[in-house]
This record gives structure tokens, sequence and C-alpha cells, in this order.
């Protein structure tokens, strides 16, 4: 009304460091994406299994990207700033500069990617030790987690190791380069790095695995001090990093999430009512926050420890505060389906009548699919075509990084359609695989009723539907497809003071956007697809035995 003071929006900046990319986003107080920036990044991968990035370019990108969101908002509005980032692997030496990571001394490569499987024999003989550290994370750590790559540099790069100043997983380095301060998120450290929310650092661990030395420098390389994520870190943003993201000196950074993370706390809280839901009037503990990307992380909370046989955790507040956080997941799903997709024959043609209807190749084959089912269902095109979906090993519930892909009931076909029909099977494993973890998850004590997904595949209605379909729960996607950005600036904004608690901005800046119901008409054909699902790993695991036995 005339005459009446306006009260100034505040804003939040997410910014979210992906396998392949940088975003940013610039976030209201009601959880709406008001701007959005993206940048690549640089992969590199000079043997197999080993991927590496540069932390100086992953910076560069955050600070492009960053000044891009916010240029055309007045600075004194934007209140906090929160980071989010892949469980890589940072290292930097004594003077703080990037440390190589690899053999060839290349020292601008000093990241050590999350998918990197390098470690294979450090993280086995880990495993052998049966430390009760290790019934934390499912019964059997991950090659993706940070002791085996902290192992492996110590055995394989000796000078880089004397040299080091410190480790740092992604989302702490993001934090330390705002704010100067070397404070770790208690996600990164109790999720990836055996840290336990009520004992601190393990000293037998270390010195069990041969990284004793971590435990004479008091753990000033991997991290004294340790803060919950939203919290805020130092005191704020340093004028030089404020220089080269854009934003005022001194506003607040939150202490940060591992990405898969951030996207939970963007989905997993908001308000259902009103949509039918069969979570609604209950806790979030009978939701599963679902974050598909290049790989899929399945997050489930309690409120006491549920030991999940080959599921991650449980974590003690590393996602919600005050709850403990199971973590499944797909070491590879948005690569896998890219992976089967672009190596086919026929993707040049695919690619070439994708262009010419200015579709996506996924919006294309999801319209050829329709073309191709006549009178059926789409789902039931692939009773003669099953895929096991572990092409880079498997996370959850196997922990199995020695798994292989397999496909059965291929053809002779070259054409279009046989390039449909594998990525529709292809998509469907990836479904199962989620129907496998959540029964897992499910036998252990979790009540699952609803997914809520998030990240790039739920854009694709059919990877949607298929996990409705197979897994006979609905799924929820958030009015923000870019989740993991909301979550991102959710942190900032609890930095900020402007809420109380983390689930208070959950449940302000989380909105759902529709709601994906199973057809319950599919189940059997769906129960008798899981079923071949299971044999094939038992396949897998009978002709090993056999040629093991050469």
């Amino acid at each position: 009304m005339p005459g009446e003071k306006q009260t100034a929006v505040k804003y939040y900046v997410g910014v979210d460091v992906g396998s392949a990319s940088v975003r940013a986003a610039l976030v209201d107080g009601f959880g709406t994406v008001v701007a959005h920036a993206e940048q690549p990044i640089q992969i590199w991968e000079p043997r197999p299994d080993h991927y590496e990035q540069s932390s100086a370019d992953i910076w560069a990108a955050c600070c492009s990207v960053t000044k891009e969101v916010v240029r055309a908002v007045d600075a004194s509005q934007i209140r906090g700033l929160g980071f989010d980032a892949t469980c890589s692997l940072v290292v930097v030496d004594k003077q703080l500069q990037p440390l190589a990571v690899n053999s060839e001394g290349q020292n601008h490569r000093n990241v050590i990617m999350w998918m990197d499987h390098r470690a294979a024999s450090q993280v086995k003989r880990i495993n052998a030790t049966q430390h009760r550290v290790l019934n934390y994370v499912g019964g059997a750590m991950s090659v993706e987690m940070q002791p085996p790559k902290l192992l492996w540099i110590k055995e394989n790069l000796p000078e880089s190791w004397k040299k080091v100043g410190y480790f740092f997983d992604l989302p702490d380095f993001l934090s330390w380069k705002a704010t100067g301060v070397t404070a770790r998120s208690l996600c990164t450290v109790v999720c990836k790095w055996t840290y336990s929310s009520d004992r601190g650092w393990d000293d037998g661990f270390w010195k069990m695995i041969g990284l004793e030395d971590l435990v004479k420098d008091k753990y000033e390389k991997i991290g004294q001090h340790v803060l919950s994520p939203g919290e805020a870190v130092g005191k704020g943003l340093t004028p030089d990093a404020a220089k080269d993201l854009g934003l005022p000196a001194g506003i607040a950074v939150a202490a940060s999430l591992i990405d898969a993370h951030a996207g939970g706390l963007g989905v997993i809280g908001a308000d259902v009512k009103g949509h039918n839901l069969p979570c609604e009037n209950q806790p979030i503990t009978s939701r599963v926050a679902m974050i598909c990307g290049t790989s899929s992380c399945h997050m489930g909370v309690s409120e006491s420890p549920i030991f999940v046989p080959g599921v991650w955790g449980p974590y003690f507040s590393a996602m919600v505060p005050g709850l403990w956080l199971n973590e499944g997941g797909q070491s590879a799903t948005g690569k896998l389906i890219d992976h089967v997709v672009r190596g086919h024959v026929a993707f040049p043609e695919l690619e070439a009548k994708a262009a010419a209807s200015a579709h996506s190749i996924y919006t294309y084959l999801n319209s050829h699919l329709d073309l191709i089912k006549k009178s059926l269902p789409v789902g039931f095109l692939t009773v003669d075509l099953h895929v096991w979906p572990d092409f880079h090993g498997n996370r959850s519930p196997l922990t199995d990084l020695t798994l292989k892909g397999m496909v059965v009931g291929l053809t002779l076909s070259r054409g279009l359609d046989e390039l449909a029909l594998i990525y529709l099977a292809t998509i469907q494993a990836i479904a199962l695989g989620t129907r496998h973890i959540l029964e897992v998850m499910q036998a252990a004590g979790h009540d699952i009723t609803t997914l809520f997904l998030c990240g790039g595949l739920s854009k694709n209605p059919l990877f949607v539907q298929m996990h409705a379909d197979i897994t006979g729960k609905p799924v929820v996607l958030s009015k923000e497809v870019e989740s993991v950005l909301v979550g991102a600036a959710i942190l900032g904004a609890c930095a900020s003071g402007d809420f109380a608690s983390i689930q208070e901005a959950m449940a302000k800046m989380g909105k759902i956007g529709r709601v994906v119901q199973p057809n319950h008409e599919h189940k059997r054909f769906y129960d008798k697809k899981y079923e071949v699902f299971l044999k094939l790993v038992e396949h897998q695991r009978e002709y090993r035995s056999i040629m093991n036995s050469l």
C-alpha cells in the first residue's frame, strides 16, 4: 500500500560443484531460484580409473558463476553463502599451493575425484582390518572414500606426501577459500573420513592402516575443528574472496555439505500437505531423498541409528541435525546412460534426428519409444532385454567395486529401435537397483513410503516414471529442479541467522512441484523383471567362481 515501508527481499547464494560443472544460484527466502549460472570444469583421466581435477580451475569457475548470478541485485540484500561439492580429495602443500596427486608431477592436477578407483588395493586392505569404524559405513569402506586415497598417495607419491600442508574434502576446500578458516564440516568428515560426532577421530584406526603420521600431527592436516552444516564459518567472507566472488566482504559463509546431502536438504523437508501422499502427517523418516546425476544417492534419515549392511552410515547429524543418516548409492547412473547411448552404433543417427527436431537426444528417445510401443505399455518393451547396471562397480547394497555390467538379450539389430530399447532397459536397471537398495534399508528397520527426486535425471519423465513403477512408491519432484542449489542456499540462510534451524529453513525453502504415482497395474511385470535382475548378479558370481578355479 502507498506509504507502507516495503521489506527488502533477502537473498542467499548457493554454489554447487558437480563432477563436470560448477553452478550457482541466487535464492530468496521462499526457496525460489531467481538467477542461475553454470560453467564446465575440466576432468583429466590419465589412465583407467584415475580421475583428476584442478582446485584452481574449480575455484575460478565458482567465482565466475557467482558473479553472474548476483549482478542484478543490491549486494546489501545478499545475506549468506553456502557451498556443496562432490566428495573429492583436494591436496595443498605447506605454502597452501596445489600439490600433485599424479606421478607426472602436475601440481595443478591436485584433486582426486570421488569416482576415482585408483585405491582399490588400499581399500581392500583397510576392509580386511574389520576395524570398528567400518560398522558406520555399512560394514565395508568404499574406494570412493578418503582414507584409501590418502594411503595411495603415501604409498605411491612419497615426495608429495612429505610436502602436504592440508588434505580437504572439496566442500571444505571451498569454505576455506571463502573464509581462510580450515574448519571442516561434520558432513564430510563423518561420511567420508571416519570421524565420529561423539568420539572424534579414532587413533587406532589410522595407526592400523599405516597413516599414523596423521595422528602424530594431531590431525592438523585433515581437520581439528569441526562445524555442523549451516554453522557460520569464522568471520565470514574475506575481502580477497569477496572480490573474487563479487559479494560483500563479511557476509556469512556456512559450513558446507557434500552435494548429495545438499540435494537431500533441498527436498526432504518440504511441506506435502494437500498432495495425498503416504508421508503426509508422518515424520521425514518415512521419506528418502534421491539425488540423481552422474551417480545416484539415496538418503534416508532415522531417529535412532540403523545399521544397514552395504549402505553407508548411520551418520549422526550429517545432513539433518539431530537425525541419523543412511546413504545408499549407485556409482554410475547418468554417466551409465550416456555411456550406453553414446557408445551405440546408431548414436550418430539419433543425434542428427534429435537436432533436426530441436529436441535433446533423451527427449527424442522417449518419443521414439512411444512410437514403437504399439499397444504395449512402454516399459514392457524390454521383456527379453535385461541390464545389470554396475559398469563401475556396486556401491550399495553389495559393496563390490569389482562387479561389471551385463546386458542379456542383444540381437544383431543396429538401428534406432535397438538403441531406444537398450536405453530403456538401462533406465529400468537403475530403478531396479534403487528398489534393491530400498528393500535392504527397509529390512534393516527403515519405514519408507515416498521418494523425493532431484538432480539432472529427475528432469527425464521416463526415468521418474520407471522409478515410481518399479519401486511401487510415489515420486515427489520439487518445484525448483535445482534442489541441490536450494540446499546450498539453505546453508547460507542458516549461517546468516535468518532462520532458527536447518529444519525451519528446509520447510520454508523446499517446495513441491508435482507428484508422479506408480502404475500398480504394471506391478507383476516389474516384480518379474526384479527377479531376473537379482539372478544376473548370481550368474556373474557363478561364472567368476568357475574362472577363478583355473
